[in-house]
């Protein structure tokens, strides 16, 4: 059996991807292919991702239709799959597969995809609440019932390459890292004040800690505010490395993390892939539909009556939902993740 899948356009939901792959193979077997068709910064994800055979580079970005390059990607594609899948809804990511001639074209039903799909499943939101559960169901017939416990995400990462990237920062494993993720491409509702995050670091490294920022070129100045409200002594156990690396290397670096905490974000699921303790903050947003997949996490939430409101801007302008929750929140949830490192296990 081999399988085109159609990959999403965000970090978290490429991860969250994995638990489709994982269902595909149950179903079909260890010899069955995957190959994804996606962006080219999803690559490194992918590559992490053992069900996948083979990641293509989708050139086009996002939003733009371009029908004589999907065109000709679906004729070059012509005869290689069986099945192709499409994660994303719209209707221009319906065209390739259908360019390509492959046989089964499954999606949910989506923007007047009719003709262009002939798999059309028809979503029932309270049967598949969860995100990947709409993923996973995509693997099977229509009406399958998905049995628990769920596949989870799980990046693999290459030592060697991990140990490049350590290298190449000059950073050293000689004590705790604690990994920040300051940043959310969804906006200011998603992020936790940077006051907060700097408290939170100012904590750790006054317990032995070293504290490593992360995100893109757009989280470099909030990770810098965050290292400038750290006191000189302490702000030289941090380092930002938002923007610095490539998503690869920021992959590889957190799998480093002796803990980590995030913005509701990609990095988030990443981290969560990386089965690293995480302790996630939400604010706008919910963790019902899109929640971390794994062991080691503590969500933590306000549920003020007007969260979750998913709006990118506060309506009300005041953000309490973020403003008001306390570092003391966090740093209460990383000691029941995973305590103090450096404490004495034969104390006196």
């Amino acid at each position: 059996m081999k399988v085109l899948i159609i990959g999403p356009s965000w970090v978290g939901d490429m991860v969250m991807a994995q638990t489709l792959f994982a269902c595909l193979k149950l179903r079909h077997g260890a010899d069955c292919q995957i190959d994804v068709l996606a962006p080219e910064w999803s690559r490194p994800i992918l590559e992490r991702m053992p069900e996948v055979s083979q990641a293509l580079s989708f050139p086009l970005g996002h939003g733009v239709l371009d029908i004589a390059t999907r065109r000709r990607i679906g004729k070059q594609l012509s005869g290689r799959y069986d099945q192709a899948i499409l994660l994303p809804n719209s209707l221009k990511s319906a065209l390739v597969p259908f360019f390509a001639g492959i046989a089964q074209r499954t999606g949910w039903r989506g923007e007047m995809r009719y003709g262009l799909l002939n798999d059309i499943r028809v979503l029932d939101k309270d049967r598949y609440p969860l995100m990947i559960e709409r993923f996973m169901a995509l693997a099977f017939e229509p009406g399958y019932q998905l049995t628990r416990p769920y596949p989870r995400p799980g990046l693999q990462i290459d030592p060697a390459s991990r140990d490049a990237a350590v290298q190449r920062f000059g950073l050293e494993l000689d004590r705790p890292v604690l990994v920040l993720c300051p940043g959310a491409e969804f906006g200011e509702a998603k992020r936790w004040p940077s006051e907060h995050y700097a408290a939170v670091a100012d904590e750790k490294i006054r317990h032995g800690w070293q504290v490593w920022l992360f995100g893109s070129k757009k989280d470099h100045p909030v990770g810098e505010q965050i290292r400038e409200r750290l006191r000189p002594g302490l702000r030289e156990e941090s380092v930002n490395l938002a923007g610095e690396t490539s998503l690869a290397e920021a992959i590889d670096l957190m799998s480093c993390a002796s803990a980590v905490v995030s913005n509701d974000s990609g990095l988030m699921h990443v981290a969560a892939a990386l089965d690293r303790p995480l302790v996630a903050v939400y604010g706008s947003t919910s963790p019902d539909f899109t929640p971390p997949l794994a062991e080691q996490v503590e969500i933590v939430r306000l549920g003020l009556d007007c969260s979750p409101c998913f709006d990118r801007t506060c309506r009300f302008g005041h953000y309490n939902c973020l403003r008001d929750l306390e570092p003391k929140r966090v740093l209460d949830a990383l000691d029941r993740l995973v305590g103090d490192p450096l404490a004495d296990p034969f104390p006196d």
